[in-house]
């Protein structure tokens, strides 16, 4: 892995989603070679388009980390297989679905495309990252870098640390996460890390408040905007996250932690209708 300040030279992205293009747009911002995997024509077409409109709107608005670079739209590459990864890729953060046995198989595919010093992270939001570690034939070059959404402007990274991962490693993924611009937080691998459990116990019990009747989702929101300065209510939240996504990582804590992660009826009657927040229109709110 390179020593040098600054963000690593190569990186790449496996998944060309919401998550994984704007994990792509924030290297690519800050200096960095990227190349993506998207194995779908289709999926890869909107990477690209994702990647550069939000580059481009980022240089418009002045909101990159550093000054305008109109030339980031060309530091980034889309690649049908990891295999076409290039050999000297410094970080590969993998951004697919959570489910721990594709996680595992695109990683341990990756480690064996790049170089010995090549740095491995995983993007999940509650998944084992020592269980991820063990699949690994270097699990000490192996932690979760766990973005929030929408990654270019959102100010966080969590880093988590599987007991094998080694302090360089650890070190890197620090100075990488500042050279974009953003605050790391280093927890020790548990279920759901700090960010998601206790972001998930929040959002489950607005749901249930809602259930009981307790009071609307607009209130609940607004009662934790106003009265705790929350940037953002747990409800309108549970919608830009994915109530889908939301019930997956609920599931995984109530086999992990027990009884008080069980997913409220409402959750998963919303799922079952296909109400899954902003990227169907319709959650707990109505999206245009």
């Amino acid at each position: 892995m390179t020593s040098a300040a600054g963000p690593p030279p190569v990186v790449g992205v496996i998944g060309g989603g919401r998550m994984g293009a704007g994990i792509a747009q924030s290297f690519a911002s800050a200096g960095s070679r990227v190349v993506v995997v998207e194995r779908d024509g289709s999926a890869a077409a909107a990477a690209v388009e994702r990647i550069t409109s939000g580059l481009r709107q980022a240089a418009e608005r002045g909101t990159a980390a550093g000054p305008p670079d109109l030339d980031a739209p060309d530091r980034v590459a889309v690649v049908s297989s990891i295999a076409e990864l290039p050999h000297n890729t410094d970080l590969v953060v993998e951004a697919v679905p959570e489910v721990a046995a594709l996680k595992a198989e695109l990683l341990a595919t990756a480690e064996d495309v790049v170089h010995d010093g090549c740095v491995l992270a995983s993007n999940t939001s509650s998944l084992s990252v020592t269980e991820l570690a063990a699949t690994l034939r270097r699990p000490g070059q192996f932690l979760g870098m766990h973005f929030f959404n929408p990654v270019p402007v959102s100010a966080l990274v969590e880093l988590v640390l599987a007991p094998g991962t080694t302090d360089t490693t650890r070190a890197a993924a620090v100075r990488w996460t500042h050279a974009l611009g953003k605050q790391d937080v280093v927890v020790k691998d548990s279920p759901g890390f700090a960010s998601s459990r206790l972001g998930l116990a929040l959002g489950l019990e607005a749901i249930r408040m809602v259930e009981e009747g307790v009071a609307d989702p607009e209130a609940i929101d607004t009662a934790m905007r106003l009265g705790y300065r929350h940037p953002m209510g747990p409800l309108r939240l549970t919608d830009v996250v994915g109530l889908d996504v939301r019930l997956a990582i609920a599931e995984h804590l109530h086999s992990r932690l027990g009884e008080r992660f069980a997913p409220p009826r409402l959750l998963r009657e919303k799922v079952a209708r296909g109400e899954l927040g902003r990227k169907t229109g319709q959650g707990f709110y109505r999206w245009q």
